[in-house]
C-alpha cells in the first residue's frame, strides 16, 4: 500500500498521533537518531537499493519495459530444499527490523498496540482491509500496465519460483512479510516517530508516501507514483483509524493476488505482461 492511546479502531484526530500514549523522556536528537538507524536497516535501505537499480535500469541499453524486476525469485536453482531454506531465511531477517520497532516501542511504555498491530479488532481489520484491496488492486494493475505500455515502467515478474509443493506457501509468506515490514515500519512507526519530533500532519504523510514510492523505484517511474499515491492513501487510512492493522491485511492480500495471481496466470492470458 497505517495509534494513539485510544479504542482500537476508533477515529484518531487529524493532529499528532503519538500524543495519547506516554512517552519516554528522551531527546529530540535521541528520536530522530533512532528513526534514522532503524530506517538504515529496513526500507531506508531499500530505497537506496532501489534508486541504484533504477539507474542502472535508465542507463542499460533498451528501454524500461523491455527490462524485468522480479520479486520472487529462486535462490539455489535446481536445489528446492536449499531454496527453501534461503527462502524462509530470507523472510524471517526481514522481519527483524519489525521486531526491533517492536522493542522500541515497548520501552517507551506503548507497544504494537499503539499503532493498532494487534487482535484487538480482528473482524475490523478483515473488513476493511478487504475493502482497501478491493479498490486499489484493480486500479493498481490498470495503472502498471499502462505505465509499462507507455514504456515508463520495467516488467514486473512477482515470482519465478520452481515448480515445487512450497512455491505457494512461500509467495503467501513473503506478501505477508512485505506488508508486515511496510505498514508497520512506514506508516505506523513512522508516523508515530515524526509526531513525536513536532512534524506536521502533511510533512509527515508526504515523508512517508515518498519513502514508500522510494523503494519502489526499481520497477520504474510507474512503481514509484504508484506506490506514493498509494502511501498518501494508506496514511489517510491510518489517521482516520489509529491502526494499520486494515492496513497489513490489505497490503497482504493484494501481494498474494500479485504472487498467486501471476503464477497461475502467466503465459495463459495475453494482457499479462512476461520477460
Amino acid at each position: 500500500m497505517a495509534r494513539a492511546g485510544r479504542k482500537a479502531g476508533g477515529s484518531v484526530e487529524a493532529g499528532r498521533v503519538a500524543e495519547s500514549f506516554p512517552q519516554e523522556t528522551v531527546s529530540r536528537r535521541t528520536l530522530r537518531s533512532e528513526t534514522v538507524l532503524v530506517l538504515a536497516l529496513s526500507l531506508g535501505a531499500s530505497a537506496v537499493s532501489a534508486l541504484i537499480s533504477f539507474i542502472g535500469s535508465l542507463t542499460k541499453p533498451g528501454g524500461l519495459k523491455d527490462q524485468a524486476a522480479t520479486l520472487n525469485g529462486s535462490y539455489a536453482p535446481g536445489r528446492p530444499w536449499l531454496d527453501l531454506a534461503w527462502q524462509t531465511f530470507s523472510i524471517a531477517t526481514a522481519l527483524v527490523p519489525v521486531a526491533l520497532v517492536a522493542h522500541l516501542l515497548i520501552r517507551e511504555g506503548a507497544g504494537l498496540r499503539s499503532i493498532g498491530f494487534d487482535r484487538a479488532r480482528p473482524w475490523f481489520d478483515l473488513g476493511r482491509g478487504t475493502l482497501i484491496a478491493a479498490g486499489i488492486g484493480s486500479a493498481g494493475l490498470a495503472f502498471y500496465l499502462g505505465a509499462r505500455a507507455a514504456g515508463f515502467n520495467l516488467t514486473v515478474v512477482p515470482e519465478s519460483l520452481p515448480d515445487v509443493w512450497w512455491k505457494f506457501p512461500v509467495l503467501i509468506l513473503s506478501a505477508m512479510e512485505n506488508s508486515i515490514v511496510e505498514e508497520v515500519i512506514v506508516v505506523g512507526y513512522l508516523l508515530r516517530r515524526l509526531d513525536q519530533l513536532g512534524w506536521s500532519p502533511m510533512r509527515s504523510l508526504v515523508a512517508s508516501s515518498l519513502l514508500r514510492g522510494s523503494y519502489h523505484l526499481y520497477q520504474g517511474i510507474g512503481g514509484f507514483i504508484g506506490n506514493v499515491v498509494m502511501g498518501v492513501v494508506f496514511v489517510l487510512l491510518y489517521r482516520r483509524w489509529g491502526r494499520v492493522g486494515p492496513l497489513v491485511v490489505a497490503h497482504t492480500l493484494l501481494d498474494v493476488g500479485a504472487f498467486v495471481g501471476y503464477a497461475l496466470l502467466a503465459g495463459k492470458v495475453g494482457w499479462l505482461p512476461t520477460p
